[in-house]
């Protein structure tokens, strides 16, 4: 049976929290259509002005649907844990939290903490900003989706002196980073459900990837090495791939799908996962690996200074 967002059940009462929707992406779209099934939205940007836009697309094609702005920047990590603490005095509940955004193949660069660029934003961010709503998201027994990538493939492993201010002695490679934030993302998401059902907490961990989809990703954060390449991949991508819109379906199947059981991973039924309807999707051996997913996890609290004890 072939899943379409007719499938998504009346989201009227529930509160949905996704992190990077600006710029009309996979972000975008996700908060858009679960605003259309009646979801109150708490939507994330670092750009305010982006940010109203995101916020009048949504509310003039979905009239009365609620969208407040939270401000984050995922690379900082004092004002992640901020913007995650307003969260939770803002709001009594958090039914559906989407840890979307992130940056990809960036010039070699450093957070404002001294962590690698991306595996600070992707991953150290997002971790951070789940661990700090925690307390929220177990009271309001709320589904995590963390959003990979098909190029957590490309990794073999995870170099973890990458999660410390002193960095890799590797040379840098944009891409082999990117694949391993990516990784990270999903090793995360399933050492979320390992230890959520050990502990016996009713939250559900669940995970997704777009497949290939032409979104401003490739273009803002491509352009920060070479314009004019960005420019070439995303006009290919717009080929090959699928539009933002199709590319949230994964998301807002694992963010909505009733009775899933936690650990699965959903993206395109296409070949090779670039395109298509939401399927439960495959993923890599080590992305499975628990004993890297905890020493992940170790190496994350050490590098945020946050004990993320989730029992």
């Amino acid at each position: 049976m072939t899943w379409t967002t007719d499938d998504i059940p009346d989201l009227t009462g529930k509160r949905a929290v996704i992190t990077g929707v600006t710029g009309f992406g996979l972000g975008h779209h996700t908060a858009l259509e679960l605003a259309r099934k009646g979801a109150e939205l708490v939507v994330t940007a670092r750009n305010a002005e982006k940010a109203k836009a995101t916020v009048a697309d949504i509310e003039d094609k979905v009239p009365g649907a609620v969208v407040d702005v939270v401000d984050l920047d995922l690379s900082e990590l004092a004002g992640t844990v901020a913007a995650a603490e307003e969260v939770r005095q803002r709001y009594d509940r958090v039914d559906i939290l989407i840890n979307n955004a992130g940056i990809m193949a960036t010039p070699k660069a450093t957070t404002a903490d001294g962590f690698e660029l991306q595996m600070g934003t992707n991953h150290l961010g997002h971790f951070a900003w789940t661990a700090t709503l925690w307390p929220l998201l177990t009271s309001s027994s709320a589904r995590v989706v963390t959003i990979s990538s098909l190029a957590h493939a490309w990794a073999r492993g995870i170099d973890l002196d990458t999660l410390t201010p002193e960095g890799s002695s590797r040379r840098y490679g944009k891409w082999r980073v990117y694949g391993e934030t990516k990784l990270a993302n999903l090793l995360f998401a399933k050492e979320l459900d390992r230890r959520v059902k050990a502990a016996g907490v009713d939250v559900l961990s669940v995970a997704a990837h777009p497949g290939y989809s032409a979104t401003n990703l490739q273009k803002t954060g491509l352009a920060m090495g070479n314009k004019l390449f960005a420019t070439g991949v995303f006009q290919v991508s717009k080929i090959i791939g699928q539009s933002p819109a199709a590319g949230a379906w994964p998301a807002l199947r694992a963010a909505t799908e009733p009775g899933l059981e936690g650990g699965e991973y959903f993206g395109p039924n296409g070949p090779g996962g670039y395109r298509g309807r939401p399927k439960r999707a495959g993923m890599t051996r080590i992305a499975r690996d628990p004993d890297l997913a905890a020493q992940l996890w170790s190496a994350s609290e050490k590098a945020t200074g946050i004990t993320f004890d989730v029992g």
